[in-house]
């Protein structure tokens, strides 16, 4: 059975830092993508960041230039540092995995991210 966990939510300011981790497990297959999406309130889910095996990225423009997704392909584990949060990145962050074996993709149970001050 495959899980995918998050962690690394949190309060903070606005300004401040935070990091995301997730980790999948269980799934004999590769995986070809691991990404972060984002909800808020009253609002759809919407891509904040993805990164293939091979490296490939892409980012949200709202997000350019202050967050940094990365991965480690051997421990199937992506992280997300999040700078210069800010208010507007308040939602429950959750973390996409796509294996291209199955042709089958997961979801995390959500992290809840809250800048305020």
């Amino acid at each position: 059975q495959v899980q995918v966990v998050e962690s690394g939510g949190g309060l903070v300011q606005p300004g401040e830092s935070l990091k995301l981790s997730c980790t999948a497990s269980g799934s004999i297959f590769s995986i070809y993508s691991m990404g972060w999406y984002r909800q808020a309130p009253g609002k759809v889910r919407e891509l904040v960041a993805i990164i293939t095996s091979g490296g490939s990225i892409n980012y949200a423009d709202s997000v350019k230039g202050r967050f940094t997704i990365s991965r480690d392909n051997a421990k199937n584990t992506v992280h997300l540092e999040m700078n210069n949060l800010k208010p507007e990145d308040t939602a429950v962050y959750y973390c996409h995995v796509y294996y291209s074996g199955s042709y089958l993709d997961y979801w995390g149970q959500g992290t809840q991210v809250t800048v305020s001050s």
